[in-house]
């Protein structure tokens, strides 16, 4: 069942369904999921190009917002949440699945999916965030196209034999989302937060955060109440905004 007060637009092809999703906000669109069957300038985090093979899911939610930016970017956590529910839905179970600060998802120790927020900027008052989700939902890049140290990518049938077409993962994933939104509204941060934890990969282990040129190595301790990554490295105790995590 879709979900009520989200809109759904299926394309046969578009550039990147951010880059739609702005052209969307642009026109005054409410609260939308735009599903792209192919990419042709499809992109991750930092600008870096993203394969996007047939089979493969790539959508965005592009959602009206009007908290200051620091709360709207807590939504990465939303869509990890929803996402891991998704598979738990599609799949029947949730071994092997773990989520990777701070905005991937793991199956079997490999990168499933992966979500790319975009701060669209007001429009009439009303400031619009695009929420990007890749899922390897019937393939994985090869290593070699992925940068060097990033966990090897895998496919959702890879591993579990699951075959389900990106329309049917469509429309578990914007349930899940519109649960998982509906928590955030109502319990805040706290309930997403605790609940991310619960899920989050290595926790409690030691892992390298890099950011540029500067990389820190420790303990992985918590997330704290503004979605920092804490770790407790040998200088001390570390919050970090943003970073690419290893393992």
């Amino acid at each position: 069942m879709w979900p009520e007060g989200y809109g759904r637009r299926v394309l046969a092809e578009t550039d990147s369904t951010n880059a739609e999703a702005a052209r969307r906000a642009g026109q005054g669109a409410g609260s939308e999921w735009i599903l792209a069957l192919r990419q042709s300038a499809a992109r991750g985090r930092r600008g870096r190009p993203w394969s996007m093979p047939a089979g493969n899911f790539a959508a965005t939610l592009l959602l009206p917002v009007s908290e200051p930016p620091q709360v709207v970017a807590l939504r990465s956590f939303v869509a990890a949440l929803a996402l891991h529910g998704a598979f738990c839905a599609v799949t029947g179970r949730a071994e092997g699945l773990a989520l990777k600060w701070p905005n991937d998802v793991l199956l079997n120790g490999g990168k499933v999916a992966g979500i790319l927020l975009e701060n669209l900027g007001p429009r009439g008052g009303t400031g619009w965030l695009a929420i990007g989700i890749g899922v390897n939902l019937a393939t994985a890049p090869e290593v070699s196209e992925v940068e060097p140290g990033a966990l090897r990518p895998v496919s959702l049938l890879s591993e579990t034999d699951v075959a389900v077409t990106p329309e049917e993962f469509l429309t578990v994933l914007a349930r899940c989302y519109a649960e998982e939104e509906a928590r955030f509204a109502t319990l805040g941060f706290a309930a997403i937060r605790a609940a991310w934890l619960s899920r989050a990969a290595r926790l409690g282990e030691v892992i390298t955060a890099r950011t540029g040129q500067v990389e820190m190595t420790g303990t992985f301790e918590t997330v704290d109440d503004a979605g920092n990554l804490v770790l407790i490295t040998a200088g001390g105790r570390q919050a970090i905004a943003a970073a690419d995590v290893f393992f």
